[in-house]
Order: C-alpha cells, then structure tokens, then sequence
C-alpha cells in the first residue's frame, strides 16, 4: 500500500510537472528577459570587450557586430546562467559601433526580444603635446596665462590646476584637436615660481598628468587718489542697488557660464579709447572704500558716444548699482565675463541675447560713483579680474 501510494504521488507530481510545462510551452506570451553584462550604450572601450549574457528562459542567442554575425542561434540550455560572448574591437577603427542581441524562447509562441547598444571603441592610446614658448613662462601680475595643447583623438576633459584652483581646457575651435586654457594671474599673487599641473583624461578614464613651471613677474602698479563728493554717492545709493549685491551676481554668473567658446580672435575695447584714466592695477584711494586694486581700466571718449561689445556673447545682467551706475556684463563662455560700466544709457538689449563685437550694448556715462563720463571696462576669468588690454593685443 505504501509503496502504491508513493508511486501514485511521484505521478501526481510527474503529470503536475508535465501539466505546467505543457501550460508554459503553448500558453507563455510574455518576452525574455536577457541582461548583457559587460557593456553599455554610448560606453568607451579599448581592445576585445568580453560581457555576459543571462535570459530567464531557455533559447536561442545570435549576436551581431556592426551587422557582421558572430554567434548564430545558439542554444542556451540553462536559464540564470552566465554566457561568456567576445566582441572582437581591437582592430575595428576608433568611432561608433553596434552590437546587436536577438533572442528567441523555446516555448510554441517563440517569444523574442532583440537589443541594440551603440558603444565608441577608443584604441589609441593617448598623447598630449604641450605648446611651449619662452614668453610663457612668465606672466606679470594681473594678466592672462595662455595653456595650449595638442591631442590625438577626442578626449573626455581637461583641467589646469593652479593657485589651488582648477581652470577648464576647452577647444580652440570647433572639432579642434588643439584645447586652451586661460589662467588669471590675481594683481595680488606673489612674485615667485609656480608649478601648475595639466590633467587630460580621455574617454576610457585614462589620465595624463603633465607639471609645467612658470614665474610670476612683479608689476609696479600706480597710485591714484579720487574724491567723490557725497552729495553724488548719496544720490547713486537711491538710485542703484548695492556693490556687495553685484559681488555675489557675478559669482553666480561665473558658476552658471556658458560652457562654449562664444569669441574667436582678438577682442577690441568698449570704445575708440581718447584717454585711459585709470590703468589696470592701480592702487587707488578713497574716502567710501578707502585703499584698494582698481581691477579694471577706465577709458574716455566723447561723453554718450556709443559702448560696443568687446567680442561676441551673451548678455547676462543689465542692471543699476549704487557705486557701478549702469552696468552691462557679457558672457563670452567658459567663465570669462565683459562688464561695462558707468552707462549714461543702455542699447536696446534684453538678458538673453546674443551679441556680437561691435554690437552697441550702451553709452558712454557718469552713473554711479563716477566723477567724469567714462566707461569702466573689466574682463574677469572665473571670477578673477585681469587687464583686459593684454587681450585686444593678442589673438585668444
């Protein structure tokens, strides 16, 4: 009886079985699920790219590499099970490529799925050669450090680290292979000898690390004294909002720049210059700010002529402050900000627009905490003020 029992329950659970089986094989609609291991879609690789395949289901695998086939319906037997497949890239050319996965469940419906991944095979390895010039290896205080260089395939990003700072590498034109970086030297920074280190890492995270020395030259900056009368500063402070508010605009501005070059070529000044007033760097005396850096130059010419843009960008504030009156900033990318200001009038220009050099963005004024019509010209680089004479003298 026992033994009777035992037999008639192992086929109660063989037809069970069979019945479930039976079920799935002619009912099952739902597709496979197939996971590849070891790839990605827009992924950067180098060499053969071993991944995995695992399906939930039994059936047939095929896989094709740029439409070429490599595995043709191959039977998987065990679902949950890892499929080792090699994707032969070592000798394809460096660029986009496909891969494509086809597979088919052994059930009566043939249930399939098929997945493509488009990944860039990367297989150069990559080098970096440095423009090197005498001249560059020094710069004077309150001026612009140029880093170019070269490479050999497209890279990820590139970073100048100096001054405990870390600066962008951009392309010098578009779909260049040539990037630079413009490194603001602080009227303050110390004479002395400096290291600064290039990093450019490419698509497959590959780092190079280059050092680069280079002096800092003193510069014998003026010095100004200037009354403003209070009457005019009491006036301006109804007028305009406060300086301490444009501080933190800028910075704002600085952190949110538009991460393209917007120039080619020399920049030019505001204005055709008659007189410079004020020189870059001077250290300058009053009795509403006491002793400090003028880091701009204040340039004149015919009172209310028109102020142009000094090269192609994006404005980004068009506002009154107490002690800058009118004041125009530019964004011509990648940190690097125009300010005109001391405005008589603004041009017809909103927040948003795109101007280009030339493009009258207002006029010559005495708004704000300014003694005679002028325009207060200033080109910061992430942030950091530097003479703007040094980039209508040379091409950036």
């Amino acid at each position: 009886m026992k033994k009777r029992y035992l037999i008639n329950g192992l086929g109660c659970l063989v037809v069970t079985w069979f019945g479930w089986y039976a079920y799935g094989y002619f009912f099952d609609q739902a597709s496979p699920s197939v996971q590849i291991i070891g790839v990605q879609n827009d992924g950067y690789y180098c060499g053969d790219i071993p991944c995995v395949v695992a399906s939930d289901k039994a059936g047939e695998l095929s896989v094709w590499f740029d439409n070429k086939r490599l595995i043709d319906n191959m039977y998987i037997k065990n679902r949950h099970q890892d499929y080792p497949v090699l994707i032969p890239a070592k000798e394809v050319g460096d660029g986009k490529h496909e891969i494509r996965f086809s597979f088919i469940d052994n059930t009566y419906n043939r249930n399939n799925l098929s997945h493509t991944i488009k990944i860039n095979t990367d297989n150069k390895p990559l080098q970096v050669n440095v423009h090197k010039k005498d001249e560059e290896a020094r710069v004077l205080q309150g001026r612009t450090m140029r880093i170019m260089f070269d490479v050999n395939k497209p890279i990820k990003e590139a970073y100048v680290n100096v001054f405990s700072r870390r600066y962008p590498c951009f392309t010098e034109s578009q779909n260049s292979y040539t990037y630079e970086s413009f490194i603001p030297v602080a009227c303050e920074e110390r004479a002395g000898h400096y290291t600064l280190a290039l990093d450019v890492t490419d698509n497959l995270g590959v780092t190079k690390h280059l050092d680069q020395v280079f002096e800092v030259v003193r510069y014998p900056f003026k010095k100004q004294y200037l009354r403003v009368g209070s009457e005019k500063i009491a006036q301006e402070n109804e007028l305009g909002r406060e300086s301490k508010e444009l501080e933190q605009i800028i910075e704002q501005l600085t952190q949110s720049s538009v991460q393209q070059k917007l120039w080619r070529g020399q920049f030019c000044s505001p204005i055709d210059i008659d007189r410079i007033t004020c020189d870059f760097g001077t250290i300058r005396t009053t009795q509403y700010k006491g002793r400090y850096a003028h880091k701009a130059l204040d340039i004149i010419n015919t009172p209310k002529s028109v102020v142009w843009a000094p090269h192609n960008g994006v404005v980004v504030l068009k506002e009154r402050f107490a002690a800058n009156g009118n004041t125009v900033i530019l964004d011509h990318g990648w940190g690097i900000l125009s300010m005109m200001c001391h405005l008589d009038e603004f041009a017809d220009i909103d927040i948003g627009d795109l101007v280009v050099q030339g493009n009258p963005v207002g006029t010559i004024g005495k708004s704000g905490y300014a003694t005679g019509y002028h325009v207060h010209w200033e080109t910061l680089i992430n942030n950091v003020p530097i003479d703007p004479l040094q980039w209508i003298e040379v091409t950036t």
